[in-house]
């Protein structure tokens, strides 16, 4: 016998016949119409939890997402995002630098998502490294200026309603802001810490009265949380699209309280005081507690822009006079004035 030549082994045929066994079960398997219809059907990550995400807002969603599921979420359009020939800045620009001179404020941009309604404003978003998703609405275009209570500017509002159900629907809560709002203090630390209302919703100005009925709501800012009410909220809010002719989503959400929809669902609403959550319809008269600054009661963007960066110099020149006399800021929050709103009271002529 040559000792040098190589001997049989009878486990190697055993072990051959078994690889190919297996490359052929799996090539099966994988070509089969159920692995197919698998993937197709189930791969949602409602049914499957943690198994990967394949749609696109769900990502966005979870990606800008605190742990207990809320989010912050602005729309913005071309309008927002791009400079005038006279400007310095953008809307979308003064939002921003709110978070960044406001108090507490700067790592919630970690949670802000920008939904972006036309591309321009989907790849500035996308430029600024934030949350950005790109809401697609086939034949529309809602790129330029809407105009208050214009066609295009209700339309553009009753999208944004449809929207946001579908975000309430996928579980998440959220606060919904305007990107005409400054963010001066932390809002979270006003709302409802244990979950003791299901809206908490901003009004045009603030009275004592505790009647539903007779506020004035703005959907502009508000705190809502996903469950079974506020969907339904949602659900018939967004039903009177087609029988509100020439009344924005707002107006008719207020004539839903006005009808005691609030009291038939059994939702739980608080609604934000100006002095906390302010506007130029009524301004807070407490520098050291306002939190939010909204540019309502206001026609157009360019009188939005240049009254609002009158207010964010305002809030600046606050700053600075506590920083440098931090032992009289209850004298300096009695002497401050917002600069008056000249460019929005215009704006109606």
């Amino acid at each position: 016998m040559d000792h040098n030549s190589k001997q049989f082994c009878p486990g190697s045929h055993v072990m051959i016949y078994l690889l190919v066994a297996i490359a052929v079960y799996v090539f099966v398997w994988f070509s089969s119409p159920f692995f197919g219809n698998y993937n197709e059907t189930n791969s949602s990550p409602c049914n499957f939890p943690g198994i990967g995400v394949k749609d696109e807002l769900e990502l966005a969603l979870r990606e800008a997402s605190m742990p207990n599921r809320t989010v912050i979420i602005a729309v913005i359009n071309k309008a927002y995002v791009e400079r005038s020939v006279n400007e310095e800045a953008t809307m979308l620009d003064l939002f921003l630098e709110s978070f960044w001179v406001g108090e507490n404020t700067r790592s919630l941009l970690e949670h802000l998502l920008l939904v972006a309604v036309d591309q321009t404003a989907y790849e500035r978003c996308q430029f600024r490294r934030l949350h950005c998703y790109r809401l697609v609405t086939e034949g529309v275009d809602f790129a330029g200026e809407k105009v208050y209570m214009s066609q295009d500017f209700i339309n553009m509002m009753w999208r944004r309603t449809l929207f946001l159900l579908e975000i309430l629907k996928r579980g998440y809560n959220f606060i919904f802001t305007d990107i005409d709002v400054m963010w001066l203090r932390n809002p979270f630390l006003r709302l409802s810490p244990l979950k003791e209302a299901d809206l908490e919703i901003s009004v045009d100005t603030f009275n004592d009265d505790p009647r539903p009925e007779n506020k004035y709501i703005n959907t502009g800012f508000y705190y809502i949380r996903s469950n079974s009410k506020t969907i339904s909220l949602f659900h018939t809010w967004y039903s009177q699209k087609n029988n509100s002719t020439g009344k924005k989503e707002q107006d008719v959400l207020q004539d839903l309280i006005r009808g005691g929809l609030l009291q038939k669902l059994d939702l739980k609403v608080k609604f934000l005081e100006t002095r906390y959550f302010s506007g130029f319809c009524q301004d807070s008269k407490d520098i050291t507690a306002v939190t939010t600054m909204h540019a309502n009661c206001c026609r157009n963007s360019k009188a939005k822009f240049r009254d609002l960066t009158t207010a964010l110099r305002d809030w600046k020149q606050f700053k600075a006079a506590v920083f440098q006399y931090p032992e009289i800021i209850d004298r300096i929050g009695l002497d401050f004035k917002w600069t008056a709103h000249t460019e929005c009271l215009n704006s109606w002529q």
